[in-house]
């Protein structure tokens, strides 16, 4: 089992910049492929981006392609994602997310991911 837990958010400028980190329990980190998520009220929760388990492969969502940049450091047990051009669609809670599958392939459904983080809200001001 891994607990995670996100940090960095906070309210931010439009076209400013965050780094959000998820740092995680355990000796399996990199056992994980890492997936970001975002909800905002009202709407589904939305994947983000996500990352494989050796940290080679990252995928990133078309609407913050570009913008978002997600990596992970496994001697420390953290994910990052690295967001810039901030818009106010981006608003949002951000959560981290792991889950048990060893490949490369995107995995964007909430289903595949075992464990979640608390959230960290990501506010974008004008």
């Amino acid at each position: 089992q891994v607990q995670l837990v996100e940090s960095g958010g906070g309210l931010v400028q439009a076209g400013g910049s965050l780094r959000l980190s998820c740092a995680a329990s355990g000796r399996t980190f990199s056992s994980y492929y890492m997936g970001w998520f975002r909800q905002a009220p009202g709407k589904e929760r939305e994947f983000v981006g996500g990352i494989s388990r050796s940290g080679d492969v990252t995928h990133t969502a078309d609407p913050v392609k570009g913008r978002f940049t997600i990596s992970r450091e496994n001697a420390k047990n953290t994910v990052y994602l690295a967001m810039n051009s901030l818009a106010h669609e981006d608003a949002a809670v951000y959560y981290c997310a792991a889950a048990i599958y060893s490949g490369t392939i995107v995995q964007r459904r909430t289903s595949v991911y075992a464990y979640w983080g608390q959230g960290t809200q990501v506010t974008v001001s004008s």
